[in-house]
Formats: structure tokens, C-alpha cells, sequence
């Protein structure tokens, strides 16, 4: 998530039991050891080595051994803190910057021009702005070609244009340049990017025609619940099947049959309505209320300018001002807050937005465990304060021949437009429970969701007000998740939550979380029932005893964990997003990594993060000054590992990212990408 974050503590006001509640009773009754997973190993499955989930946890879950695990060791010293322009690796690998923002895809769009006068065409055909989650889909076995997709979550303004005045611009009720707004529409989306590796290092193969943009006005097909429904029906669809643009493309995720999941996050601030309201808009936060009055970046503003092309800006602002739908745009946020599927392999293939998994602000998308005659399960966190994680179960199951089809969006629809909508509350004796979103959900009122809500459609257009009338914990921002493939346990970065006003003792920073924590579960028999505990608690070294329930030290120190990824050796990578003095003080953004499966306590049990096992979490990766280190994928080789660096302050200075950029130069900020390889040609990180 970016550094210019929102309030959302305004948006969900049930008086549901919060996690920290929940948090404070289990630690009470219990140490936060974990005596077992009782679950056995699993194998690569597909093309891709995909595993996940398991979909079964043994009776004997706090005694039971863990029956397989990961074999990796990690062989490299975990590395200081950084607070230089330029990133930070362990000896003996290289770091390359890669596709940074404004790179053209095409002949379409002239070269990046330092002073930024690139125009919309150059944006529209060129990557993207502040890079985030990301995946590698390979075209060959030698894992040396492939396509990186890449998520652009938001835009800077005084970095797009030249000459930009912040405050002045933001003086200003209309925005006057139509042109600065195209460009900051083109800079949001996903940009597929081919790559080829020579000679020890990756390159961009310009014009290829797979390298393509979808943009924040690229029209998208809506699949699920909500399609061709009166909820979706604007003056742009009349029949309610498509939407313009994806926005805030945060976390992603991939699917077993070879497609790209990018996560709409922070969305509904992009839109306004100071006209009549609905009550799913005011849950969301859209913009017009409050403070919030105008959009994001105000593009509304341009409404009926002589230029404008098929209402590009008026629909921006969802105000009824027509006798129905089919006059105006009172419909066309509903179009968005989704998991959005790409087809990477296929030119000019349209994305499809998978509205069944809910919509909300979307932090990452992860499959579980596939097992053959079992449905396809995804995870997705609500990235704001006082949300929640939800879980989608498919009505199809899985046939493993769906792993390599002719057509993957046709796979997607078989897979993810029908099935089961969860949301979790955590219970105080570490068992949870998965809370259906379907018509015939018992509220904590003790009615049903059809006391509500009219249809399926209507509980997933206000999925977070459904979430609350069933009683669902909220978190502390629940972000991105991860699946060990050897144990089966799912990960998710809980990042922080200073909002929380429950505690009146300011020497108890757990309460008043600034530092975040990572929650794991095991699923049971039954798919409503999980087991859960905690991770690792993020913490300054020098914290107190209540603070540093972990005992990190200064060699991984961390605060707010965000990006979360396993690779299919066992390794989880920790990737961080600060915003707590007392971390940053000492160090950038990070990414640490740890082998879960590893960790044993004397009666070989799996345990959790403590004082006796730190040399297990070593910090591999520290980026450089302002940065968020965010988005992880790794070639199937594991000799390329890809990591995104967004919104740095003063780099990158060359091709060589881990080249400080000299004392009083100043270079324009570009995000990027950056590939770690081994100086041998080695694994990454073992």
C-alpha cells in the first residue's frame, strides 16, 4: 500500500468483537507456541509448482508432529540497516534495475524524457507508475523468457508533470489540463512486460506483441454475481456487462491455469457523490462526504469539457442527475473494488473483473491447496483498519487437466464466477470460524442477510456491510497472504493499526499497533472451521518485553509487514512497510525471509518467531530512502528473483541498483524493478 494512506476507521462502525479483543484473550490463555499442523506434504501440482492450503487439519492439532518440510537452508548473512539511495544485498549478488516507470512497450510512445513532458500517448504506451505486486509467467523451461505483469497502484503528481505546483493545483476547485488528467488515468493499471535474460542480465524486448497496458480507462468485461444487473447498468453500459479501468492496483495474486490476479485496493476514493448517497458508498468511503468532497485527483472536474470523449471524466462522479441509470453514472463505482484476471500469453486479450470474490479494497488474492474433486479456494485481505479477511470457495471442482487449457479466462469462469463467499472471525480459544455471505446467513441479530439485502449481487456490491451483520473480526489491516507448500498453513500480514482506542496506556504499543504482527491458520475438516495463531510480532529491538514478543534483534528488526510470498522451496519473504520511527530510524524497507517449516521446538513441533530461533529470520533486502519494497516473484530456477521498489525519494542513479546515488545529485524518482541474481548463477538465498 502507498505511503499517502486514508482514514477508513470511519467506515466500519459495527461494534463487532475487535481482533486485538480476540488477540488479548488467546495470549492470556495460552503461549503463543504452536505445538503441531497435523497436516502432510504436498507436492508441485500444474505447469507452475503451485501448492497451497491444506484442506484437512489432524484432531491432535496442538501434538501432532509436522510430517513433512521444506529443505531449504538459508545461506547468507542476514544483512544491516540501510538508510542510503540505493539498495542493499548480501554479499556475492548483483541487483539490476529493470522496466522502470515511463519505459515504452511499443513504437507508440516516445522515450522517457528526464523533464517529464512525455504526454498521455507516451504514458498509455509505456510502463506504468509506482510499481507494486508482480508475477513471472515463463515461455520457456530454461526460465530465461517470460512475461512480468506489474501492478501500478497509484500516481505522484509532482513526479508525472513538469512544473507541477501542489499547492496551487490543489487550490484549485477544476482541474484545466486534460491532457495531465489522460496521463495520470494511464499511469494506474498493469503493464505485461516481455523479458528475455543475456549475458547474466534482463532486458525489456521492445514492441514485442505480447507487452501491452490496461489502464484506469480500459474497458473490462464484469463477470459473476453482479454482471448484466441493474446494479451495473450506467450510460456507457446499458447492459450492465462491462466497466472502464482498473484503479489502485495494490496486491496480486496468479491462478493454477496460468492467469494474472491484480487486487483493485484503494479505489473508491478515485469517485465522488455529494448528491444522493447509498448506503454501500458510505461503507466503502467513497468520496462527497466529510471532508471528501471531490475525487482523489479530482478528474471529475473535467466533466463536460469540449474534449472530453464518452463521458471519460463525468463518470467519475456518481451523483444521479438523469431519471435512471441508463441516463447517468450513479452505477459506475460498482463496477469497481474487485479481482480483475488477466490472460498474460494472449494479445489483446480483455480482463474480466471476478466480482463473486466480493468487493472491497483488495489486498493480494491466493489460492489454496488444489486437490482433485475439491473446490478452488482463494484468500484476500480489506487493506484498511478494522477489516476483514475473507475466504471464496468454488462451486466447481478442481480437475487437474484445467491446469494447462486452450482457453485460461473460459478456466476462470468455470472456477471463479460461482461459489461461496466467507469472511472469518477469530474465536478466543485460537479456533475460527468462516462466516458464509449467502441470502440465508444468520446475522448476529439473529435474522438473515435476506432481511438486507434482495439478492446475492446486492450483498456483494456492499460485501464489507454484510461482513458486519454476521459478525466478522475486524483486523488491523489484513493485507497480503501466502501458503507454505509443505505444511499447508496460510500467512497474512496484519501491517498496523494506530486507530485502535481501546487502550488508554500508551506503553502498550501492541494495543496502539504501529508495529503489525502475521497471523497463520490451518483449515479444518469442515470448510468453515480453521485453527489460527501468530506468527511474528514486528518490533523494534530495543523494544519492551510486551512490544518485542518476538526478541527481534537488529538484524531483523521490522515494522508493518506487508508484501508476503512463499517460493516452492518453503521460503516465505517478509516484504515491509514501516511507518514506525523506532524501525525507521535504523532502517528503509525491507525483505526478510524465513523457512516456517523449519522451525522446531524439542519435541519437533512447529513453532513460531521467539528469542531462541532468530538466526532463522535474516533480512535479505533493504531498499532504498523513501521507498515501500513491495511485489515478489521468482523465476522457476529460483536464479532471478524480482522485487519492486515504489515511490523511492532520489533513485534510481544507474542500471546498478545498488549504486548509491552521489551526495547533492538529485535524479528524477522512477519506480522499478529490480532483479537479484547470484554472482555464480546460484539459487537465490540458499
Amino acid at each position: 500500500m502507498s505511503k499517502e494512506t486514508f482514514d477508513p476507521t470511519r467506515y466500519n462502525t459495527s461494534n463487532n468483537k475487535t481482533f486485538e479483543d480476540v488477540l488479548q484473550a488467546n495470549l492470556q490463555r495460552r503461549s503463543i507456541l504452536k505445538g503441531g499442523l497435523g497436516v502432510s506434504a504436498m507436492t508441485a501440482l500444474g505447469a507452475f509448482g503451485l501448492a497451497g492450503c491444506n484442506s484437512s487439519s489432524s484432531t491432535e492439532g496442538t501434538t501432532a508432529k509436522v510430517a513433512d518440510r521444506s529443505q531449504a537452508v538459508l545461506n547468507f548473512d542476514s544483512i544491516p540497516g540501510s538508510l542510503a539511495d540505493a539498495v542493499s544485498i548480501p554479499s556475492g549478488y548483483t541487483a539490476q534495475v529493470l522496466v522502470p516507470w515511463g519505459t515504452p512497450l511499443n513504437a507508440n510512445g516516445n522515450v522517457w524524457k528526464n523533464d517529464g513532458t512525455n504526454d498521455s500517448t507516451d504514458q498509455l504506451n509505456a510502463l506504468g507508475m509506482h510499481h507494486d505486486g508482480m508475477h513471472f509467467f515463463p515461455l520457456n523451461e530454461a526460465s530465461t523468457d517470460g512475461l512480468l505483469c506489474i501492478n501500478h497502484e497509484y500516481i505522484d503528481q509532482q513526479a508525472l508533470h513538469p512544473n507541477w505546483d501542489k499547492d496551487a493545483e490543489r487550490a484549485k476547485e477544476v482541474r484545466t489540463d486534460i491532457d495531465e488528467i489522460r496521463k495520470e488515468i494511464n499511469a494506474h493499471g498493469i503493464s505485461v512486460v516481455r523479458i528475455q535474460l543475456e549475458n547474466n542480465q534482463w532486458k525489456l524486448i521492445d514492441d514485442d506483441p505480447l507487452n501491452r497496458r490496461y489502464t484506469g480507462a480500459t474497458v473490462m468485461d464484469l463477470s459473476g454475481p453482479i454482471a448484466h444487473s441493474e446494479l451495473t447498468v450506467t450510460r456507457f453500459s446499458p447492459d450492465g456487462s462491462q466497466a472502464r479501468g482498473t484503479l489502485n492496483n495494490c496486491g496480486n495474486g496468479y491462478t493454477p491455469w496460468g492467469t494474472y490476479l491484480t487486487c483493485e485496493e484503494n479505489w473508491p476514493g478515485y469517485f465522488t457523490n455529494t448528491g444522493t448517497r447509498t448506503e454501500e458508498q458510505d461503507r466503502i468511503g467513497i468520496s462527497g462526504a466529510g471532508k471528501y468532497l471531490q475525487g482523489r485527483y479530482k478528474w471529475e472536474t473535467l466533466a463536460g469539457h469540449d474534449e472530453e470523449r464518452l463521458d471519460e471524466f463525468a463518470r467519475f462522479n456518481l451523483a444521479p442527475t438523469g431519471s435512471s441509470s441508463l441516463d447517468d453514472y450513479r452505477n459506475e463505482a460498482n463496477g469497481h473494488g474487485y479481482i480483475v484476471e488477466i490472460d498474460p500469453y494472449t494479445k489483446n486479450s480483455r480482463a474480466k473483473k471476478r466480482t463473486a470474490l466480493g468487493r472491497f479494497r483488495h489486498e493480494g488474492c491466493t489460492f489454496g491447496k488444489l486437490e482433485e474433486g475439491k473446490p478452488v479456494v482463494f484468500y484476500s485481505g480489506h487493506d484498511s483498519r478494522f477489516e476483514y479477511l475473507y475466504k471464496f470457495e468454488s462451486t466447481a471442482l478442481w480437475d487437474p487437466a484445467d491446469a494447462s487449457p486452450s482457453n485460461r479466462l473460459l478456466t476462470g469462469d468455470k472456477y471463479m464466477d460461482e461459489g461461496t463467499l466467507y469472511v472469518a472471525r477469530f474465536n478466543e480459544d485460537s479456533t475460527g470460524t468462516w462466516l458464509p455471505l449467502t441470502l440465508d446467513s444468520i446475522t448476529t441479530s439473529g435474522d438473515t442477510l435476506a432481511s438486507h439485502f434482495n439478492s446475492l449481487a446486492e450483498i456483494i456490491i456492499n460485501t464489507a456491510g454484510a461482513a458486519d451483520l454476521v459478525g466478522a473480526t475486524p483486523m488491523d489491516r489484513p493485507e497480503w497472504a501466502a501458503v507454505d507448500p509443505y505444511t499447508g498453513s496460510v500467512y497474512l500480514t496484519l501491517t498496523n493499526n494506530t486507530k485502535r482506542k481501546d487502550n488508554t496506556n500508551p506503553a502498550n504499543p501492541r494495543l496502539n499497533n504501529k508495529f503489525g504482527h502475521i497471523i497463520r491458520w490451518d483449515e479444518g475438516e469442515n470448510p468453515t472451521e480453521f485453527d489460527w495463531d501468530i506468527f511474528v510480532f514486528g518490533s523494534p529491538s530495543n523494544g519492551d518485553e510486551e512490544t518485542n514478543r518476538s526478541g527481534l534483534t537488529d538484524l531483523n528488526q521490522f515494522a508493518s509487514p506487508d508484501g508476503l510470498a512463499f517460493d516452492q522451496r518453503g521460503i516465505m519473504w517478509i516484504q515491509t512497510d514501516n511507518g514506525a520511527d523506532e524501525v525507521e530510524e535504523y532502517t528503509n524497507d525491507q525483505m526478510l525471509a524465513v523457512v516456517p517449516s523449519q522451525l522446531l521446538d524439542s519435541d519437533d513441533n512447529q513453532t513460531v518467531v521467539s528469542s531462541e530461533n532468530q538466526a532463522d529470520l535474516k533480512r535479505f533486502f533493504v531498499g532504498p530512502n523513501g521507498c515501500e519494497v513491495t511485489g515478489f516473484t521468482i523465476s522457476p530456477d529460483y536464479t532471478s528473483l524480482f522485487v519492486n521498489i515504489q515511490h523511492p525519494s532520489n533513485w534510481p542513479y544507474s542500471d546498478n541498483a545498488a549504486e548509491a546515488t552521489p551526495n547533492g545529485t538529485e535524479v528524477r524518482p522512477r519506480s522499478s524493478t529490480v532483479v537479484i541474481r547470484r554472482e555464480d548463477g546460484g539459487e537465490i538465498g540458499v
